[in-house]
């Protein structure tokens, strides 16, 4: 056989063996991957329901009611000639949706925020946290918290899934009623 014979002939040898052993490595690594995924659902199903105790389900508002409900606390302020800013967060303290009405201050949007993230981090109206301050003077440290009327959980169940903050009004029970028209208008 001539040279050109020789490399053309081990070329194409190489080349089927490399595409063998690139499918037998392929194939093992399917299966590797595969098998992890399989014995954990064998084991879910044998231990009846191990999956359950590893994974919970949570409840989120979504960026539709979160608005819906902002608007409607913004409509019970302007009803009553106030000019307010109203802020939603998640379950987690963030923002989904902040709306700030025609005339509020400046000072609102981030006080709204605050509200809201307070009352979801304690599942409780502000109105009633702020109360506690009394007995635990250092509460008020905690960062990102507002402890004045205004803020309102939201619950799915007994959970708080959102919070509702409002601001901007003369008093916080004033901003607290709008906040609540808000978290009522999501039952309807």
């Amino acid at each position: 056989m001539n040279i050109r014979t020789r490399v053309l002939t081990g070329t194409a040898l190489a080349v089927a063996l490399g595409a063998g052993t690139f499918g037998a490595v392929s194939a093992s690594a399917a299966q590797a991957e595969s098998a992890p995924a399989a014995a954990a659902a064998a084991t879910a199903k044998k231990d009846g329901g191990a999956e359950e105790k590893n994974f919970t389900t949570t409840t989120h508002l979504t960026i539709g009611a979160a608005t819906r409900a902002a608007q409607a606390a913004l409509d019970a302020a302007e009803q009553e000639n106030q000019k307010v800013t109203v802020a939603v967060v998640d379950r987690s303290g963030n923002t989904i949706v902040t709306l700030r009405g025609d005339g509020a201050g400046p000072q609102s949007y981030e006080s709204a925020q605050r509200k809201a993230f307070t009352a979801v981090s304690w599942n409780a109206p502000t109105s009633v946290l702020a109360g506690r301050l009394a007995q635990t003077p250092n509460l008020k440290d905690i960062p990102g918290t507002l402890f004045l009327g205004g803020g309102t959980p939201v619950q799915a169940k007994g959970a708080p899934v959102a919070g509702i903050g409002v601001a901007g009004a003369p008093s916080g029970d004033l901003d607290e009623k709008f906040a609540k028209a808000g978290a009522d208008s999501l039952a309807k």
